[in-house]
């Protein structure tokens, strides 16, 4: 069972995307900014990161480039708002494998999660 990070400064999102994922078999770590995103890839190991871009303490750009910095290797996803492109492209350019659109429709999410843990 592959172990997925998800990082959002919203409690009632983070649990959404437990829910979801935990309902496909995934095993879930959670962390509520980039700051603790980082540290949690240290100590958690996991196979992807689903993370928020507009968080307080530490933004989720620079929580992409801070972990693959250390781990270029890491698999991470972008999720954020429409309307969003410019921090797509920059999100990409930093190495986020996919960008994932909020509101999310689950289908969408697992298709995600699926390309980037299954291949």
């Amino acid at each position: 069972m592959a172990k997925i990070l998800v990082v959002d400064d919203a409690m009632f999102m983070r649990s959404r995307l437990r829910g979801l994922l935990e309902g496909a078999g995934y095993a879930v770590v959670e962390a509520a900014n980039g700051k603790e995103a980082v540290e949690a890839f240290e100590r958690e190991r996991p196979a992807l990161v689903l993370m928020d871009v507009t968080m307080p303490e530490m933004d989720g750009l620079e929580a992409l480039k801070r972990i693959r910095q250390g781990n270029p290797t890491a698999r991470v996803v972008m999720c954020s708002a429409l309307g969003q492109q410019s921090i797509v492209l920059e999100a990409i350019k930093a190495g986020a494998k996919d960008f994932i659109v909020k509101p999310f429709r689950p289908e969408k999410v697992l298709e995600a999660v699926t390309r980037q843990v299954v291949g």
